[in-house]
């Protein structure tokens, strides 16, 4: 009903000017409830290439399958005659400028790319005019350039956007216009804004009257009496709008939608008051999240990890209510970064700092999802930590020098240790490396007086031995050899005992010469002791003489021995002898007389 309610007059004009191919095409639909109006210049040079007409068909039957005045229908309609210029089956890609117009017999909207152009004009004044997509349009818009002007840019035919682009096709649509009675739209290729400029135009249809084939008359005329040296394709459409449609349902409808929108704006209102509850609820649960994600924050600056690790628990709870995933994942990495910091603080609470450290470590890593939120505590807990670590491992390597004797090095290392835990406030350290030199002091202390006493008894000791070996010499020097080699036997043993080999050696000579003489005496003893026997057998045969002979000789020998109570037997021994001798001389004397006596009888 809206076509027979409404009055559209259309015309046009096409021709070839001075080419010999009119490449230019028009055409239009107007069905029940829309019409839809297309003029198209083709871009291609080649004869016999008609872009134009195949671009304006496509749109046609595209808005007549679905017509519509919504701006993606439009769209639609353009696009289709774009994939139908670039899937045509010629020597080269088809290309055109392209407007289409939809109308409902109440308003009307455009699309076109290319400098395809359209007018409205309204009580004789210009109302609308589109843009072309060419650069000139730009460069006009940039620098404020005349119509007049960029009719003749050299830039005007270098286009952006037209039909037959491919796929990077981008048509400008136009917003929702509303027609009025007596409304007028001029649509004209390039053949006609070339020679004619906008104001000419304006004249045309400020005196147009009801006929649209006069108005295209004038504008023809006027076009041909600039006898232009070359004159493109040509073609100018008109629509005159007589009377647009009116819709007799339209205070009905008015009335429907009053009541429709009443009983709406209730069912706005009171769905708005839910919304505004929930809204208002869930902005305070997205505050109270916040608030306490800001805290959790704030309270890990401050490392206040047990609080942070209430609020942070708090803000998981909201967030989950919320079911905001990015903030459940944000504050459950917080929570994470916060049980790791509170079990590496268990640890160095502890003192247990080896543990302590590799938590740390762990906690850092967390931190890293965590917007390094922790990062300055945990480096500073390491940082105590390596300290810390430092002054044990002073203390340790005081512990090995102090037990291997070098108690200078160790006091060296222990002073270390305890410098740096005073440096970092480590009392604890502090008070071990204290102990540890104490110990030290005193360990020094008892090895020194050990030291002392050793030295003494060492000395005791030598002033024994040079006594013995002393003793030892005047025992030699008086022939007692073995008093002699007891002595240097037992100033020996005290020498080694000192571990001085030299004097050891000394005394060992000494010893040697003992055993050596011992020996000599031994032999004399038993070569004295000889003679003895021998005289004590002569004296048993009665060769007294022999025998005396005998004792002498030992008795020299004791005497050389210096063996006195020998000798002194031997005298015993030898008086017997002499009186054995005597009385055997008296015995003698006697025979001697006796025979004397026979003899002179």
């Amino acid at each position: 009903m809206r076509k027979q309610n409404s009055t559209f007059q259309s015309a046009f004009i096409s021709e070839s000017g001075s080419e010999l191919q009119n490449n230019d095409y028009f055409a239009f639909v107007e069905l029940e409830e829309y019409a839809c109006y297309v003029v198209a210049d083709g871009l291609n040079d080649l004869p016999d290439t008609e872009s134009a007409k195949l671009a304006i068909e496509t749109a046609l039957l595209s808005f007549q399958e679905h017509p519509s005045m919504r701006k993606n229908a439009l769209l639609s309609y353009i696009k289709a005659a774009n994939r139908a210029l670039c899937k045509a089956d010629q020597k080269e890609r088809l290309k055109a400028s392209v407007m289409i117009v939809v109308t409902n017999y109440e308003a009307f909207r455009y699309v076109y790319a290319g400098n395809t152009r359209l007018r409205l004009y309204r009580n004789g004044n210009k109302k609308e005019q589109s843009r072309d997509t060419s650069l000139s349009s730009d460069l006009g818009k940039e620098k404020n350039l005349s119509e007049d002007m960029l009719a003749k840019h050299e830039e005007r035919n270098n286009l952006y956007a037209y039909v037959g682009q491919g796929d990077r096709f981008k048509p400008v649509v136009s917003k929702k216009i509303k027609l009025e009675n007596g409304d007028i739209l001029a649509l004209y290729t390039r053949g006609i804004w070339e020679n004619l400029d906008g104001g000419e135009l304006d004249d045309v249809f400020s005196e147009a009257k009801d006929d649209p084939k006069e108005s295209l008359n004038d504008a023809e005329e006027l076009l041909l009496s600039k006898q232009p040296k070359t004159l493109e394709n040509y073609t100018f459409a008109t629509i005159f709008v007589d009377k647009v449609f009116t819709d007799p349902e339209r205070k009905k409808k008015r009335k429907k939608i009053a009541i429709i929108c009443i009983a709406a704006v209730v069912i706005i209102l009171a769905v708005s008051a839910v919304i505004w509850f929930l809204h208002r609820r869930y902005i305070r649960l997205v505050e109270d999240m916040d608030r306490r994600y800001a805290d959790t924050i704030e309270y890990i600056q401050d490392s206040n990890f047990i609080r942070a690790g209430e609020e942070a628990k708090e803000a998981l709870a909201d967030a989950e209510k919320l079911r905001n995933k990015e903030y459940i994942q944000k504050i459950s990495d917080y929570i994470k970064l916060i049980e790791a910091v509170n079990k590496a603080d268990e640890a160095y609470d502890g003192g247990n700092y080896e543990e302590a450290q590799n938590s740390y470590i762990s906690a850092r890593t967390r931190s890293r999802y965590a917007d390094h939120a922790a990062d300055d505590y945990i480096n500073q807990k390491l940082e105590h930590i390596a300290d810390y670590l430092s002054v044990f491992d002073y203390i340790r390597l005081g512990d090995a020098l102090n037990e291997q004797g070098d108690y200078d090095k160790a006091e060296e290392k222990y002073l270390q240790a305890k410098q740096l835990a005073t440096g970092v406030y480590y009392e604890e350290g502090r008070k071990e490396a204290i102990s540890a030199l104490e110990d030290l002091y005193q360990n020094r202390q008892e090895e020194a007086e050990s030291v002392k006493q050793k030295a003494q008894e060492q000395a005791e000791i030598e002033v024994s031995a040079a006594q013995l070996a002393v003793e030892g010499d005047k025992a030699f020097a008086e022939g007692d050899y073995d008093s002699a080699s007891a002595f240097y036997a037992m100033a020996i043993e005290k020498y080694q005992e000192l571990g001085d080999d030299v004097h050891v050696v000394l005394i060992q000579t000494k010893l040697d010469s003992c055993r050596l003489k011992a020996e000599e005496i031994k032999e004399k003893e038993q070569q004295a002791q000889d003679y003895v026997n021998d005289g004590k057998q002569q004296a048993d045969d009665g060769n007294y003489v022999e025998a005396k002979k005998q004792y002498l000789l030992a008795k020299n020998i004791y005497k050389e021995l210096g063996m006195d109570d020998k000798a002194e037997e031997l005298d015993g021994l030898m008086e017997i002898l002499a009186v054995e001798l005597e009385q055997e001389d008296m015995e003698q004397s006697s025979t001697n007389e006796t025979l004397d006596g026979i003899l002179q009888e």
